[in-house]
């Protein structure tokens, strides 16, 4: 049982990236306050027990045609998400929170205590790239058995990728029902530390990094975003 198994489990032991916590909070390299370090500490002990994070994911077939990407639920244009796409027959549709714990959480301290709410979400967008990143890292591993090499995930709103999508996503992947995530209006999800996303799978034998571009060296690559 690996460290986040035993979180999802028990509450404990959530396999942090401090380096990510800061980045949200705008660190550029300077040294560390201890109070700062201390709230920081602090803040990933309430989340580990605020969070119940949840994912589903479904499998679709992919058609491009004249820059139309068929993803059977939903068409649309994306310049991004087709070069993301490249030479990919399927396509995995996933979805993921953390929980309504942690967005009352973060509503409580946005009223009492703003330092401690900026943290916080810090902490929380942190915590779900590192959750999605773990769930991503087992599908790759469990489709790469069957002959498929996985695509780094794409989300509705990134680069020309229509934030419009989310509504077709959340649908096919019956969020509502399976996870407890909703949409609003304006398309913006509930509870807020959730995410949608499109991974694209090969028969190409490219292996790309789940945590995606950002994260990788090979600036020559292909399908590099």
């Amino acid at each position: 049982m690996d460290r986040m198994e035993k979180w999802l489990g028990t509450g404990k032991c959530f396999p942090w990236n401090d380096k990510e916590i800061l980045r949200y909070l705008g660190h550029r390299g300077q040294e560390i306050p201890e109070n700062v370090d201390k709230l920081i500490q602090e803040c990933k002990r309430e989340l580990e027990q605020a969070a119940a994070a949840r994912s589903v994911w479904r499998e679709y077939p992919l058609n491009i045609q004249d820059h139309v990407l068929d993803m059977t639920f939903v068409q649309t244009r994306s310049k991004n998400l087709e070069k993301n796409l490249k030479d990919c027959q399927q396509i995995l549709v996933f979805g993921a929170t953390l929980g309504s714990g942690v967005d009352i959480l973060l509503h409580r301290y946005g009223r009492l205590k703003m330092s401690r709410a900026v943290v916080l979400q810090a902490a929380s967008a942190a915590m779900l790239e590192t959750y999605c990143d773990w769930k991503n890292e087992a599908l790759r591993q469990e489709y790469q058995e069957k002959g498929w090499y996985m695509r780094p995930r794409f989300s509705p709103g990134y680069g020309d990728f229509p934030l419009k999508c989310q509504k077709e996503i959340g649908a096919a992947l019956e969020m509502s029902k399976r996870i407890g995530v909703t949409l609003t209006d304006s398309l913006l999800m509930a509870p807020s530390k959730s995410v949608t996303a499109v991974m694209g799978l090969s028969r190409k034998p490219r292996i790309c990094s789940v945590q995606g571009c950002e994260a990788c060296g090979k600036e020559d690559c292909a399908y590099r975003r």
